[in-house]
């Protein structure tokens, strides 16, 4: 017996859900997308905005949406282009049925992306069309050609980024520098891509530099900073202590540049990460003019080590603050309040650590006046034989440090040639105390007792304040 076949036509589209034979006008949306803020790509991008608008608006069977942008964003991911993540958003929400787009570059760089994406759109009923290589994704073929296309725009980014990479590479083997300009205070970009002093945002890293040789916290800079109303690199109102910290130990400000400290990990999703020996660095010396003087510098590096390794956290309360040592148990000394409430208030200061443990300390109380003065007599014993300390430094630089490759101790010359520098701006014995000269010269002191307090200066001499015998 011959079986008999009927043919039901198809009445609903499979994707749409909707009646093949109706008229309905279906939403539609254009999506537009230029990866760099370069005047042609701007010209580009204005034309395509222009064009998607025109020509959505010129068929009678579509009702225009919108078109949804994204200027100067990579397409490697589309994590961070708000434009084309709305669009995405709108049309699963039913407010699209159809987007137009140039081409599959234009719309993802990255095959997951792209298929994940029009999988998601599919299985809502909305199409994607991509004008240059005349794909419809709910055509039979579409995925197919879209999984090759995706393919090939995201080898085209993997080239890219190589070339991009390699030629920043050599870049820094020949020494040159570059800057995120409009985060990084102080320098200007100047002609050939050199770095120039901004004199303006210079002062304010000239200042940080002070303020914390003078004592100040991180955290207290931050907060002056912005109590003063001066903006961070980043153009915010506060200042965060990590941003100080960031400062004072970027080699930059005093005319180095260490190179390669991060490296890109992933092209698809710009992951980058610090630098531990996986690539090569280069450190670059005096590669454009400094900001803050090379010695001073180095006595900032070594005043964060010396805050890092003191018993106490450091505190930047006062000019004596984490400067004076107890020679007993090696904690600062703090400041103390005494009679508060009466005429006879006044400030000492004592070991921290004086009443904290079982066993008390046994180092003296000070006055502030008795530091002062007892740090005037350890500064004219240096100032009556600094004849004799600058011949030794110079004997000891040329014995030690000109034959020297290591960053340390070239440091370490830097650091003396600030402090002969600053005795040789002295003449004669000073009669009162000096700040400048405190912060200047003083590494720390320590009090053992009243008739043993010692002075260590930043050459390493050690002179013992109340009983004067000089030590080197």
């Amino acid at each position: 017996m011959k079986k008999t076949i009927t043919v039901i036509p198809a009445t609903i589209n499979q994707f749409t859900s909707v009646p093949i034979n109706e008229t309905k006008k279906r939403r539609v949306a254009g999506y537009a997308r230029v990866s760099t803020d370069h005047e042609e790509q701007v010209t580009s991008y204005a034309a395509q905005v222009d064009y998607y608008t025109k020509y959505i608006n010129s068929r009678n069977d579509w009702e225009f949406v919108s078109v949804y942008t994204d200027e100067g964003i990579s397409a490697t991911s589309t994590a961070k282009r708000n434009g084309f993540n709305s669009m995405v958003a709108d049309a699963l929400t039913g407010k699209i049925n159809l987007i137009i787009t140039k081409s599959v570059s234009r719309f993802a760089r990255n095959t997951v992306d792209s298929l994940s994406t029009i999988r998601k759109l599919k299985e809502k009923g909305v199409e994607v069309y991509f004008e240059k290589e005349n794909i419809w994704t709910f055509d039979g073929k579409g995925e197919l050609l879209i999984t090759i296309m995706s393919s090939l725009a995201q080898e085209e980014s993997r080239s890219i980024s190589e070339n991009v990479t390699w030629g920043q590479r050599k870049r820094m083997q020949d020494g040159k520098v570059s800057l995120a300009y409009s985060r990084f205070l102080g320098y200007d970009k100047g002609e050939n891509d050199t770095l120039v002093i901004n004199e303006k945002e210079a002062e304010i890293i000239r200042l940080i530099f002070r303020m914390f040789l003078e004592g100040s916290t991180p955290h207290g800079i931050a907060k002056h900073l912005t109590t003063k109303g001066i903006p961070s690199p980043g153009g915010k109102a506060t200042w965060s202590p990590v941003t100080i910290r960031s400062t004072l130990t970027n080699e930059k400000y005093k005319g180095d540049a260490l190179l390669q400290k991060s490296y890109t990990v992933n092209f698809l999703t710009k992951q980058k990460k610090k630098n531990d020996g996986e690539i090569p660095q280069y450190y670059v010396e005096k590669a454009h003019p400094a900001i803050i003087n090379p010695a001073v510098f180095d006595l900032v590096q070594h005043e964060i080590q010396k805050r890092k390794s003191g018993k106490n956290r450091h505190s930047g309360a006062g000019i004596f603050a984490s400067k004076i040592k107890c020679g007993e148990c090696g904690s600062w000394y703090g400041s103390k309040v005494w009679h508060s409430n009466s005429k006879y208030r006044r400030i000492i200061y004592q070991c921290n650590h004086k009443f904290k443990d079982e066993i008390k300390c046994q180092t003296p109380h000070l006055n502030e006046n008795t530091i002062k003065g007892l740090y005037v007599n350890a500064v004219n014993a240096i100032l009556t034989d600094k004849d004799e300390i600058i011949a030794n430094f110079t004997i000891i630089q040329q014995d030690l440090f000109d034959t020297s490759s290591l960053e340390s101790e070239r440091a370490r010359s830097r650091t003396m040639a600030a402090f002969i520098a600053e005795l040789k701006t002295r003449e004669g014995l000073i009669t009162e105390f000096d700040a400048g000269l405190w912060h200047g010269l003083i590494d720390f002191a320590t009090v053992y007792s009243y008739k043993d307090v010692r002075f260590t200066f930043k050459d390493g001499t050690i002179i013992n304040a109340v009983k004067l015998p000089l030590q080197r």
